[in-house]
């Protein structure tokens, strides 16, 4: 009987090809939005390098000064003093990843512009974080002590500013008019992770803005590395327990800093403050935008499937007279549209390997490579055979209430 159904259904589509079209066109794009979306969504929140290591650290990116009484705030990043003054003081934790904001610089080579992105980072920062070295290796805690003019650099940027050379390991790149002797080169990070990303890497004590400076603000981040997974609620809880000791500025009232989980540091800095860090609101967010998403093609297809119903009411009321059930009716329409709602989700799958494809030629986000998440895929198509029992449930419901004798009339 099941493949009696499959024969019509292919008929049936064959037979109407407008409507084919319009809803494998609805069911595919909408799968092929959501692919390529999540694709983006899960190469930002996912473990990826040089940041591996996500299920023992916790990341630090804000300070945050309230005068509630008066109803304003100061927000920045955080300053190195902070950082070294009280954050390294912490029993949890095992060590701590430092780098500050990119800078840009301008070099020019061969009469040709290049903008140089630099930050400055200390020495465990290669610890906490696993960056791949394609030559030499990173400028060491002597290197920082010493204040060395020391640089590790990118391989984009090797090629940009040295050409073809094979080594550049003891050869020097300017910027901002100081020559730094190249020690490490590293594989490029993708621009998603604009924590890590940078063309040249640098000893933080090169930086001006550290000397002198015990303001609680800044323009540092980190990430702090506890020794196992276990111990990360407690290198949270430690860390919440010390804000309450740093002392106040002058002309506030409160001080927040907090230290989170990757995507809640995330939402944090976008949508949250020093009390709320905004993973809520975000999730909330996306699961409207997603769930809107796939209801207005539901509908649309809904509509779609009830025109194509009623036409085909003629045939309808021919086989009610020859005893077929409501049920065998609603069955047959129902795997119908479940063939056309699987066809629409192999050909979106197609669409999506196609335009993740592009997208990675294009280098549209510098160093950004998506890939197709299969856990997402699995549960992509069994949402398309969801929507396609949704969208046809009520359709087909529709087409067994016909009455025999109006049906035969409009044949």
């Amino acid at each position: 009987m099941l493949k009696n159904y499959f024969k019509i259904a292919l008929a049936v589509l064959k037979r109407r090809k407008f409507f084919t079209f319009i809803s494998l066109f609805g069911i595919s794009f909408t799968l092929t939005i959501l692919m390529v979306a999540t694709a983006f969504v899960d190469k930002i929140l996912s473990p990826d390098y040089p940041d591996y290591k996500r299920d023992r650290s916790l990341y630090v990116a804000t300070m945050e000064y309230k005068n509630e009484k008066q109803g304003w705030m100061n927000r920045s990043d955080v300053s190195y003093y902070f950082f070294e003054h009280y954050v390294s003081k912490l029993k949890n934790v095992e060590m701590m990843g430092i780098s500050s904001g990119a800078k840009a610089s301008n070099a020019y080579v061969n009469n040709k512009k290049i903008v140089i992105e630099y930050k400055y980072t200390n020495a465990d920062y290669w610890n906490v974080l696993e960056y791949k070295f394609l030559e030499g290796k990173p400028f060491s805690q002597k290197d920082i002590d010493n204040s060395a003019l020391v640089a590790v650099i990118s391989e984009e940027i090797k090629k940009a500013y040295f050409g073809d050379e094979e080594n550049v390991i003891g050869k020097y790149i300017s910027a901002d008019n100081i020559n730094y002797r190249v020690i490490g080169v590293v594989a490029n990070v993708s621009k998603t992770l604009y924590n890590f990303s940078g063309d040249m890497y640098l000893p933080y004590t090169l930086a001006k803005e550290i000397k002198n400076n015990t303001d609680l603000m800044g323009s540092f981040n980190a990430v702090l590395l506890a020794k196992n997974k276990a111990d990360v609620p407690m290198m949270q809880k430690e860390y919440n327990q010390m804000m309450k000791k740093v002392p106040v500025p002058k002309d506030f009232d409160h001080i927040y800093s907090n230290a989170d989980p990757f995507f809640a540091s995330m939402t944090r800095r976008v949508f949250g403050d020093g009390t709320n860090n905004g993973s809520t609101r975000v999730v909330s967010i996306l699961g409207l935008l997603v769930l809107l998403f796939l209801l207005l093609p539901t509908i649309n297809l809904v509509n779609i499937n009830i025109t194509r119903i009623m036409e085909r009411s003629s045939e309808i009321g021919v086989r009610k007279a020859f005893g077929a059930s409501s049920k065998t009716l609603v069955y047959q329409f129902m795997v119908e549209n479940l063939i056309l709602t699987f066809l629409g989700g192999i050909i979106g799958v197609v669409l999506s390997a196609i335009i993740i494809y592009l997208i990675n030629g294009a280098n549209l986000i510098s160093n950004m490579h998506l890939s197709i998440n299969f856990t997402v895929l699995f549960y992509s198509l069994i949402a398309c055979l969801l929507f396609g029992m949704v969208s046809g449930v009520y359709p087909a419901w529709r087409m067994s209430k016909l009455n025999v004798v109006k049906a035969l009339k409009s044949q």
